[in-house]
């Protein structure tokens, strides 16, 4: 499974992938927005809180939050929906959107930092991303 571990206070993303299963496990049947210890990644990520922001199926159908699901439904979006861009005024259309809970059938989760951990994270921690348009 891979998890793209974003920094929001130097805005650097990184994309890791770990295939053991024992340290995947702790991340099932927890919701978006809920907070995930670091040390159950390995002692690179000792101290480090992380929140679940997201995550994509193996088919790339995308989370969304509100949706008490571990698997995928389909829902009838409308204007003002994430995962739906209106085509004409009025219009609606029924798609695929994963529930907000992690499964076994995820191919990505999306982690952001929350609190910083002993040592940094190569290319996430380490460096700093300049502001380039403000």
């Amino acid at each position: 499974m891979k998890f793209n571990i974003a920094n929001p206070t130097t805005g650097q993303i990184k994309c890791i992938e770990i295939d053991d299963e024992k340290k995947v496990l702790p991340f099932f049947d927890k919701r978006m927005g809920s907070e995930v210890d670091g040390d159950v990644l390995g002692e690179d990520f000792k101290g480090y809180i992380f929140r679940i922001t997201g995550g994509n199926d193996k088919q790339g159908f995308p989370m969304k939050q509100g949706i008490f699901a571990a698997s995928r439904v389909r829902l009838l979006l409308k204007k003002s929906c994430t995962t739906y861009r209106q085509r004409r005024t009025g219009e609606r259309k029924r798609k695929s959107c994963r529930g907000c809970i992690v499964g076994p059938d995820l191919a990505v989760i999306q982690l952001s930092i929350l609190k910083k951990g002993e040592a940094d994270i190569p290319g996430v921690t380490d460096q700093d991303k300049p502001n380039r348009l403000g």
